[in-house]
């Protein structure tokens, strides 16, 4: 049987977001704590990394704390005008009746903004993802649209201020496009609105090499990996995993062509092959594999778990079939339509890295349905 919530003011919370609003107090503050130990202090890393952590949570935790105090101040006010007989105030009394309603009201306000931040919180925990772009069905043309797709989402992060780090690439050779790349990319908010992108992204426009001038159509698939900085995942690195130096392919010389900086991983149990051969070293693209396997394994076990919560969750962030189309880009119209929301937006706008309201329309959007079924 279910407790009665503790927050008269709040009745209308369910105990189980009672229950992760105090997980997430408690974890607000050993955050703050652990951001004054020394240990934590000597290393800028793990200062970056707690830091995304904690200013993803702030808000819920300090709304959480307003609302006790509210409720502290509404039980005194009620029990204020259940007071009867010769020793009672008329003038607190009248206070009292004056005050509540602008506590009730005030803790209103306070739970709806509190429950939004909450459904969002753990995501804005994760402040490194993985950006993976490949390129789908037309051809030369859909190498060059996986290339815009990239330079747009460079141009996002550069506007979010978030860094937007090359991992790899595999080049068009003749048409300049990409076949594929991969960046890491790290910030505040980084996962809750590149989660979005996940899927098929479609472009219709008239290709350089197109002479009668009709539209094509080509597609680029885009999937986004968290990378926490805690994983529970356990990799058996020497049984389940093969891993070696090989040669890099494609331009950039006799080094690339003879010398064996790439590195391939090949993860048994999942069946997942990566190679890495954009950096110059073969250390830095063996750690470069390393992480996007951890990445794609913990993609995996979110997957299951979301599954294993409700098989009906298909349009879970981050979760969803990757085959689905997400976004039309229709250039002779000069518009950009997502599959999920009803508007359109400026071509222009999103390609320059402009996405203030599409960005708020799809978080607005996911805001109301997990808070429809809290």
């Amino acid at each position: 049987m279910t407790s009665p919530t503790p927050f008269t003011l709040a009745p209308q919370l369910p105990a189980r977001a009672i229950d992760k609003l105090r997980e997430i107090d408690a974890r607000e503050r050993e955050l703050a704590a652990a951001l004054e130990s020394p240990e934590v202090l000597s290393d800028h890393r793990k200062v970056r990394d707690l830091s995304v952590q904690k200013r993803a949570i702030e808000p819920v935790a300090a709304g959480f704390r307003r609302l006790q105090d509210l409720e502290k101040e509404a039980v005194g006010l009620r029990e204020l005008l259940a007071a009867s007989g010769k020793d009672a105030d008329p003038e607190l009394a009248a206070m009292a009746r004056e005050e509540l309603p602008r506590i009730e009201a005030t803790a209103t306000q306070v739970v709806e903004e509190m429950l939004s931040r909450l459904v969002t919180s753990e995501d804005r925990r994760v402040g490194s993802v993985m950006l993976e772009i490949r390129a789908g069905t037309g051809g030369d043309e859909a190498a060059l649209w996986a290339r815009d797709l990239f330079e747009m989402y460079s141009k996002y992060a550069a506007r979010r201020g978030w860094s937007f780090e090359m991992l790899d690439a595999v080049a068009e050779s003749d048409a300049g496009g990409l076949r594929s790349a991969v960046a890491n990319v790290k910030g505040d908010g980084v996962w809750s609105e590149l989660a979005f992108e996940a899927g098929v992204h479609s472009v219709k426009r008239v290709p350089a090499t197109e002479a009668q001038g009709r539209i094509h159509t080509s597609t680029a698939s885009v999937a986004v990996l968290p990378e926490p900085e805690e994983v529970d995942l356990k990799i058996d690195w020497i049984n389940d995993v093969e891993e070696f130096a090989t040669r890099a392919q494609g331009p950039g010389g006799q080094n690339v062509n003879k010398v064996e900086t790439a590195w391939q991983i090949h993860h048994k149990p999942s069946g997942i092959i990566i190679k890495m051969m954009e950096a110059k070293s073969q250390q830095q693209n063996r750690e470069r594999a390393r992480r996007l396997l951890v990445a794609r394994l913990y993609e995996a076990e979110l997957a299951r778990k979301n599954a294993e919560r409700s098989a009906a969750r298909r349009s879970q962030i981050g979760t969803g079939d990757r085959s689905e189309k997400v976004r039309t880009y229709r250039y002779k119209e000069g518009i950009v339509a997502d599959e999920r929301l009803p508007g359109e937006y400026s071509l222009r706008d999103l390609l320059a890295g402009d996405w203030g309201q599409l960005v708020k329309d799809l978080l607005e959007q996911e805001t109301r349905r997990r808070l429809a079924e809290l």
